[in-house]
């Protein structure tokens, strides 16, 4: 899931310990009755911890758990996104701290996937039953390099689409149906016209959005190849797909568009309530981000991104070797990664399922979602996955990502003029081994 994630709800089907070839609860113990009948003892108490990069909203699906664990205590720790997987690293370095299940965003996940001997094999835990189950290309991210291990199991993939203000659109002479909205932008090129239009009109406090930054990823995650090559090798400096794509960046920035927010920031938070920008990407993760901002149901909506389709976020779930109860912990991805828990998550919170059978279930592809205009959300964000064409990834794709954004951060801010930041970008691209 997502630098900020998912909106849960609650009852969810209890861990089938079938299908982890495992029993539901630990030990039981030695003794007899009164009668000479065998007595058994309380369970071992257990305390799982769980390190996430933001409020998935797992509460509901806790309590679930330890229905059939009630000796299973589980605390979440939470942290900011880059500081959640910089501190993970850390953590594996040195050997201590880490979370008994951490979350691994799709932009980081290569960078743990070289070293299967700091994770438990999911496979020993019977997990590797349901890779039928899921997206081929979000199965092989939970598979390290050497494909000995299964390290991690997908919570959900980020169908990419655009949210946008009716209201500002309204005051800026735009259309605001959703369906004229998606005919403004079939490219890039066409979402910054209508970004110029809306300049124009000056609508007093907005601007039409919130910054390049996410506009960059998106438009790299759309191409055949990325920060990547099939051989992982980083060519960011020789992939014209990123350069095009940070040029576009730096036409918002020209032409007035950007609101020089970065993504998941206070102010970013604030802007999302109070209508300072009137669009933004929007992978279907998002969509929770926006509600969690209470700006009201109906402000915002959601139309097709520009390019068609794309992925961009998505989370898997993981077992760091420090833990010291991996059997409960694997039964507990189990549960918070089930067909019936997705399904539930996608309807709270439009974190997009991994499973590609759920594309075709009502429950999901016809799924609408009231808060936000009664969109078509199944339809919108399953029509945005299957439209994907998976790119390389790479052990430090979210470095990259964080050197050429903070470029397009200088450009926003004026620091720099676009040259330099694209030179210094690759320069800070070229110390990243």
């Amino acid at each position: 899931m997502r630098k900020s994630r998912h909106r849960f709800l609650a009852p969810m089907v209890a861990v089938s310990a079938l299908a982890l070839g495992l029993t539901a609860c630990g030990g039981d113990g030695g003794g007899t009755t009164a009668d000479g009948g065998a007595a058994s003892q309380p369970a071992e108490k257990i305390k799982l911890t769980v390190g996430l990069f933001s409020d998935f909203h797992f509460a509901p699906l806790y309590e679930e758990f330890k229905k059939t664990h009630p000796n299973v205590e589980i605390v979440e720790r939470r942290a900011q996104f880059n500081d959640h997987h910089a501190n993970l690293i850390t953590q594996l370095t040195t050997g201590a701290g880490a979370a008994d299940v951490v979350a691994v965003e799709g932009g980081y996940i290569a960078s743990f996937t070289p070293v299967p001997d700091k994770f438990y094999n999911l496979k020993d835990y019977g997990l590797d039953s349901r890779q039928s189950e899921y997206l081929d290309w979000k199965w092989k991210l939970g598979v390290s390099n050497d494909g000995s291990s299964l390290m991690g199991l997908g919570t959900d993939v980020g169908g990419l689409a655009m949210c946008y203000r009716p209201d500002l659109f309204k005051k800026a002479g735009l259309p605001t149906g959703r369906d004229e909205v998606s005919a403004l932008w079939p490219t890039w090129d066409g979402y910054i016209e209508t970004g110029k239009k809306f300049v124009a009109a000056k609508v007093a406090g907005a601007k039409f959005t919130d910054g390049p930054g996410e506009h960059f990823r998106a438009m790299v995650e759309q191409a055949p190849v990325g920060f990547y090559d099939d051989q992982y090798n980083i060519v960011a400096a020789t992939n014209p797909e990123v350069r095009k794509a940070f040029d576009t960046g730096v036409k918002m920035i020209d032409n007035g568009l950007s609101a020089n927010l970065a993504a998941f920031s206070p102010p970013w938070n604030t802007g999302i309530a109070k209508g300072t920008f009137a669009t933004m990407v929007c992978p279907a993760w998002k969509t929770g981000t926006i509600k969690d901002q209470k700006p009201g149901e109906g402000t915002w909506d959601i139309a097709a991104v520009p390019g068609g389709g794309g992925n961009q976020g998505g989370t898997h779930l993981m077992l760091p070797k420090q833990g010291k109860h991996p059997k409960e912990a694997a039964e507990l991805i189990n549960l918070l990664t089930s067909k019936e828990s997705q399904i539930k998550l996608f309807k709270e919170a439009s974190a997009l399922p991994s499973l590609p059978a759920l594309y075709d279930d009502p429950a999901v592809s016809e799924y609408v979602n009231p808060y936000f205009g009664n969109a078509p959300i199944g339809k919108i964000f399953t029509d945005a996955a299957k439209a994907l064409k998976p790119q390389p990834v790479g052990p430090k794709g979210g470095d990259v990502l964080q050197a050429i954004g903070n470029g397009l951060q200088r450009v926003d801010q004026g620091k720099q003029n676009p040259e330099e930041a694209w030179k210094q970008a690759l320069e800070d691209v070229s110390r990243i081994k």
